[in-house]
């Protein structure tokens, strides 16, 4: 009998444990032993899939090697090398490493039977695919297990490690994908959690793949990609665009379509970088024989890193806002919003009306009207909402409309709730502000500073989180009814600044929201 067939007649006898004992659970690849606290268990660092190291540096990612006996899994698991930031909100509790190819699960303590297996929840960490880790507490999967919701979280490389291409790569491996290894990694957990996940008691039919930043943009890219068909039945997408400038038009090879340097271009820059010049099987040999320090450093330095994903016409086969428009993406219910102070990258302007610029001379009064109607902003203020709309909330209502038009389950969110402590410091909702209430992880963010109406906040976001996970529709018992996004109506849900979750019909920003999609629908045009 193989091992997946061993635990997944295990779990008959209880949660796929070994002698009956359920902190042990039978993978394909051996015997790991978690952790059991507070009803919740446990289970950190399982490998799934080789280190990708040596000679597998730069390569599609391989099947994790068995081992004999019983593996502790009750510590993370490095996290993907990358260069820490002191301060980061989303700090990782690890010292990076290139050895980093990691899987935990959380579930309640509690019994389930076989056939009501728990609804999983799949996290894709943030952080512009260069920091972050699954090892952040602030992503901590006790709340969604007492919530009835299996939580998985995993490691994908990151920088350099995760995105990168080299004329000796391609001719290395010519039939192998190549570039997105960051996203060869998040299909290769998805389908571990495939065939392991009715081991741990979960329910391999009813999986949601979620992230926030870089991790929504990877949901997105998951959404969009013919290799991840059939590995989610739902989604969700915090702050992670989802129209153009995803890929920026980045080819792995050289195109016509492209704009700039194609990523083989940019990667043998790289190596001039270094020294290496030779662009064969000689160059590729010294590339990998780099310290993982010298390849993940001066990222930003210079023309030399891809920055992210590549077009390759495998993995990446265009931009998910142009791959959505054709219709062509893997049906799911979604799950999709921002924050009212999110991540926005204004254009110079003098002026506010040189700010309404972009939508057109036609267009001044109702842009005047739609972002400054009392005349008493400023400049700063105009630009930073210009900006915010065309990089989150326009791209969830696009995502939100195009998911509902082909008839599958739509519900948008904007997050408005600040923590009591910092209102006097902070304006607004930034970008992963949301996190440790979704989590309900608040006092690793907040510490004892956390009050009630916080505590009160989180909790009723993480039951919208759960209820959706569940079963596709975030409303639930006891939950102020979330409309969805359907047909003429606008539906949204509004975490509010006092501390509530309030259902919309329409959105509050819809004057600012259509002036937006009006520009990015020509864009897309041309």
């Amino acid at each position: 009998m193989s091992l997946w067939l061993a635990g997944s007649t295990a779990l008959m006898a209880g949660c796929g444990s070994p002698a009956g004992d359920r902190t042990l659970v039978t993978v394909e690849s051996g015997v790991v032993q978690g952790a059991e606290a507070d009803g919740v268990l446990s289970f950190k660092g399982i490998p799934y899939a080789a280190a990708p190291v040596g000679n597998l540096r730069w390569r599609a990612t391989q099947p994790a090697t068995a081992w004999t006996g019983t593996r502790p899994a009750t510590s993370f698991g490095r996290d993907c090398m990358q260069q820490v930031y002191p301060g980061d909100a989303l700090m990782i509790a690890t010292t990076p490493s290139e050895d980093c190819l990691f899987v935990n699960v959380w579930r309640p303590t509690s019994e389930v039977p076989a056939r009501d297996k728990l609804p999983v929840l799949v996290y894709i960490h943030g952080g512009a695919y260069t920091t972050g880790g699954s090892s952040s507490p602030v992503v901590d999967g006790k709340q969604f297990a007492k919530e009835g919701v299996m939580l998985v979280t995993f490691n994908y490389r990151l920088g350099r490690f995760g995105f990168f291409a080299h004329p000796a790569l391609t001719a290395e491996q010519p039939n192998e994908l190549q570039g997105n290894y960051a996203y060869m990694d998040q299909v290769a957990a998805l389908k571990w959690i495939q065939r392991n996940i009715a081991a741990f008691g979960g329910d391999p039919a009813n999986v949601t793949v979620s992230g926030e930043s870089a991790g929504g943009e990877s949901v997105h890219s998951l959404l969009t990609t013919p290799l991840a068909k059939g590995l989610f039945r739902k989604a969700i997408v915090q702050s992670g665009n989802g129209r153009e400038n995803q890929v920026y038009r980045l080819y792995l090879h050289r195109d016509p379509k492209g704009i700039g340097a194609s990523g083989e271009e940019i990667g043998v820059t790289f190596a001039k970088t270094m020294g290496i010049n030779d662009t064969g099987a000689a160059g590729l040999a010294a590339l990998r024989a780099l310290s993982a320090d010298q390849v993940q450093a001066n990222l930003y330095l210079g023309y030399n890193y891809a920055g992210g994903p590549m077009i390759e016409g495998r993995m990446v086969v265009d931009e998910p806002g142009v791959l959505y428009a054709r219709g062509q993406f893997n049906p799911a219910a979604i799950l999709i919003g921002s924050n009212d102070l999110d991540l926005g990258f204004p254009a110079p302007a003098a002026t506010k009306d040189e700010a309404y610029a972009v939508f057109g001379a036609q267009n001044l009064q109702a842009a005047r009207a739609a972002f400054d109607p009392l005349g008493t902003a400023s400049v700063d203020a105009v630009r930073g909402q210009i900006a915010r709309v065309q990089l989150m909330d326009e791209p969830a209502r696009f995502v939100a409309r195009t998911f509902a038009a082909q008839g599958l389950p739509a519900y948008v969110y904007r997050f408005s709730y600040v923590a009591q402590s910092i209102r006097d410091k902070v304006p607004g909702a930034v970008h992963a502000a949301e996190m440790p209430y979704v989590f309900g992880t608040l006092p690793v963010t907040y510490g004892a500073a956390v009050t009630s109406q916080d505590t009160t906040l989180s909790r009723l976001t993480t039951s919208y989180w759960a209820q959706f996970v569940k079963s596709g529709n975030p409303n639930g018992a006891g939950l102020a009814g979330w409309p969805a996004y359907a047909g003429e109506k606008n539906g949204l849900m509004e975490f509010t600044a006092a501390g509530t979750a309030k259902p919309f019909e329409a959105d509050p920003l819809k004057a600012q929201l259509d002036l937006v999609q009006a520009v990015s629908d020509r864009k897309a045009a041309q």
